[in-house]
């Protein structure tokens, strides 16, 4: 591939400004599994290598089993998630697939679920990480 912008050298401040916002999401009340499975989902669909190798390593580290990780793009065949985890995963299918809309049924589901701090969170957790995918499917970072 043909070298690409690096964004932190160039736009330094927008780059920090979205660090800013991953130092939130990481501040917040989100466990890291749901943390981490959101993660994980929108760089699935998004594709970005980068991202997918970072967060299923980063999922390790914080317990995630193999099975759990390998079946996230599976997730609803897979009776290894709960209730919880399985409206976080159709929650971030959504929010990344946004062009589909996110459904009443699926944000309904989740509001239900989760009190209105918490589905904040979510939904910040998902808008930035797919921010990520985005920069660094688009400045070429691939995954080593």
């Amino acid at each position: 591939m043909k070298s690409r912008i690096i964004i932190p050298n160039v736009a330094p401040e927008a780059y920090n400004a979205l660090l800013s916002l991953e130092k939130y999401i990481s501040s917040t009340s989100l466990t890291p599994v749901h943390k981490e499975l959101i993660k994980i989902r929108a760089s699935q669909i998004n594709g970005c290598a980068f991202c997918i190798n970072m967060h299923t390593s980063d999922a390790r580290k914080h317990g995630i089993s193999e099975q759990r990780i390998y079946l996230t793009s599976a997730w609803r065949e897979a009776d290894v998630y709960t209730e919880d985890e399985k409206a976080i995963l159709a929650l971030t299918e959504q929010v990344t697939l946004i062009g589909n809309h996110v459904s009443d049924e699926v944000y309904q589901n989740a509001a239900q679920l989760f009190d209105d701090k918490y589905l904040a969170e979510i939904i910040l957790a998902i808008i930035t990480i797919n921010s990520w995918n985005r920069l660094a499917i688009t400045t070429g970072l691939r995954a080593v």
